[in-house]
């Protein structure tokens, strides 16, 4: 995570989000690079859900609004990291080895405006999923190669 960079093209549209007191606070260059439904075990237990969603933005185009001094970190694997505001606990961002460079951002920590605009464009570790869920969408159902 980084600042956003001075050098983006003119036209460069904004979003914002954050946690649930207001603590952090974020802003993205939208577009995201992608926006997905996760159902993998680690995502289910850190969110408390059946599954989480997220959206990928490199990390030059991510920066805190604010300090971010209450965000904290957890190494939630030897590859992978999960962030969360340290006041009221909202789950924020992951950071992996195996997409490096790239920020994922819960869609939910959007700012609601915002987040009504983007669509998930699949289920990933779809093998994973809970079976008390039933999900009627004709989204693509993926289980990447690696769990990273």
């Amino acid at each position: 995570m980084s600042d956003l960079s001075t050098a983006e093209p003119p036209g460069t549209v904004h979003a914002e989000g954050g946690c649930l007191c207001g603590a952090i606070r974020y802003r993205v260059a939208m577009p995201p690079a992608w926006v997905a439904h996760c159902h993998c075990s680690m995502c289910r237990r850190a969110q408390g859900a059946a599954f989480v969603t997220w959206f990928g933005i490199a990390g030059d185009r991510f920066a805190f609004i604010g300090s971010g001094d209450r965000l904290r970190i957890h190494r939630s694997s030897a590859d992978a990291t999960r962030s969360f505001c340290g006041r009221c606990g909202t789950p924020l961002f992951f950071e992996s080895r195996h997409w490096p460079g790239e920020v994922h951002v819960t869609l939910a920590s959007l700012d609601p405006a915002v987040a009504a605009t983007l669509q998930p464009q699949m289920h990933a570790y779809w093998s994973s999923r809970v079976p008390w869920v039933t999900l009627g969408d004709e989204l693509p159902r993926k289980d990447p190669p690696d769990h990273g």
